[in-house]
């Protein structure tokens, strides 16, 4: 199950940035928005995010179990444990409001939103923090399922991407934060 949530995982993160780099460019205007392709890919993003959640749960069900049964839990050393727990948590609530937000309408090609006020901003910007948190505590562990060699350098690289997409998608939600404001 673990190498499955592996691939699944793998999979998520390409899609990801595929879903974050386009709908930076909705968001700040250089593409239109309402695309098929991109709802597409998005509901194939959300589905693979589901049965990855499942999957995480499932898994962390039998960890608790084994430590119940080992009467003993370690919670001092598993503290990177509960950090990705708890920050895929808090990622599942900020995803589900990110789909709230972003289920706007095409009127005449053009993309609308409901609305996108301070608390959207606020939302969307906690999402981008709690998705990095989640892909540093979750990169080692992924790493290895994968079968990469330890590579510092490749895991560098890769978070060096990441936390440049990130802030650029958290510069994107500012932008459009801007653009809503104006219009």
């Amino acid at each position: 199950m673990r190498k499955w949530n592996a691939i699944i995982t793998a999979m998520i993160l390409l899609l990801f940035v595929i879903h974050m780099i386009w709908g930076g460019l909705i968001l700040i205007g250089s593409v239109q928005g309402g695309n098929s392709f991109f709802s597409c890919l998005s509901t194939i993003l959300l589905i693979l995010i589901g049965i990855h959640v499942l999957i995480g749960v499932k898994l962390t069900i039998d960890t608790v179990i084994a430590q119940k049964k080992s009467g003993v839990s370690y919670r001092k050393e598993n503290r990177l444990f509960y950090i990705r727990r708890f920050s895929g948590l808090a990622l599942m609530f900020f995803i589900a409001a990110h789909v709230f937000i972003f289920n706007g309408k095409t009127v005449n090609g053009v993309y609308f939103l409901h609305v996108f006020d301070v608390m959207a901003l606020i939302s969307q910007i906690l999402m981008v923090v709690s998705l990095l948190v989640h892909i540093l505590s979750n990169i080692t562990p992924l790493r290895i399922a994968l079968g990469f060699k330890d590579k510092g350098e490749f895991r560098t690289d890769l978070l060096f991407i990441f936390s440049i997409l990130l802030l650029l998608a958290g510069m994107a939600f500012v932008v459009y934060f801007i653009r809503w404001l104006i219009i």
